[in-house]
């Protein structure tokens, strides 16, 4: 199944016989949650879902958002009215990082339906309401293995065998600056693939020749293991999803720079090549 869906194709969907599960992930780093934007107007029977509290656990020893406890994680979805047999759209802003990060937990939790509103709120043609839904309680529960995933072990060895793409902007990557954690630089072997190239000016993913064209530059071929990190496991979700559009499968290092780069013993490289 495809892992994003246009605005009008869900228009369609939302009016049909198996309406999805529509989930508000607004969300920006650094900044308030997104639940007063959510309650100032959202687009009709979308239920808000936090990305700091309900999409991560609390932060740590695993990185600034690492991954939820799978119960309440499910929890927190029977809520928001997801079975497990129904399908999911989430949204954001429009950035798509934020609901990216909701479509991979779920596709990670073993939820085989979810897809991204492609342009997010930004490009919601639509009219938006200020109603908050009730729905009915989901039956979703999580069974954790869907989507491959790194700890910081994993990560190191994929760097030297395979392919480590790191989706933070270039300048974090070479260590030029390092605005939230605790030293710049990126992993030894990675290969700087900001996420911000995966979408067009206006925040649509690019068509899918297009991305496959860009990761095979990378080095992303048939056969090759990929794997992703960015900061904290949001981007990189992105990122995820794009490889897909693409054709590749690729697992997250959900704990990412802040993990890596918190623990001290762990080697640093810092300029543009990966090494």
């Amino acid at each position: 199944m495809k892992p994003i869906i246009t605005s009008s194709e869900y228009m369609s969907e939302s009016t049909g016989q198996r309406p999805p599960v529509l989930l508000d992930i607004r969300w920006q780093l650094g900044g308030p949650d997104g639940r007063a934007d959510y309650e100032a107007g959202h687009i009709p029977g979308a239920v808000y879902v936090d990305l700091d509290t309900e999409l991560a656990g609390p932060a740590g020893g695993g990185g600034r958002h690492p991954l939820p406890d799978p119960e309440a994680f499910g929890a927190v979805m029977r809520r928001a009215g997801v079975g497990g047999a129904t399908p999911v759209v989430v949204y954001d802003g429009g950035q798509g990082w934020a609901a990216a990060r909701a479509w991979w937990l779920l596709r990670w939790a073993g939820h085989q339906d979810v897809r991204v509103l492609d342009g997010g709120l930004a490009g919601w043609p639509g009219e938006l309401t200020t109603t908050v839904p009730e729905p009915a309680e989901g039956d979703f529960r999580p069974q954790p293995g869907g989507l491959g995933l790194l700890d910081a072990d994993a990560a190191a060895g994929l760097a030297r065998s395979g392919l480590l793409l790191d989706a933070r902007a270039a300048e974090r990557y070479r260590g030029d600056v390092e605005p939230i954690d605790r030293v710049g630089g990126h992993i030894p072997g990675a290969v700087s693939a900001p996420t911000t190239e995966n979408v067009d000016d206006k925040g649509y993913f690019l068509p899918a020749p297009s991305l496959a064209s860009r990761f095979a530059e990378l080095g992303a071929e048939a056969g090759t293991e990929v794997g992703v990190y960015c900061g904290s496991g949001v981007s990189g979700a992105h990122q995820v999803l794009a490889l897909e559009l693409a054709g590749h499968r690729a697992a997250l290092y959900a704990g990412s720079w802040s993990e890596w780069s918190s623990d001290e013993s762990r080697p640093v490289a810092a300029g543009p090549n990966p090494s």
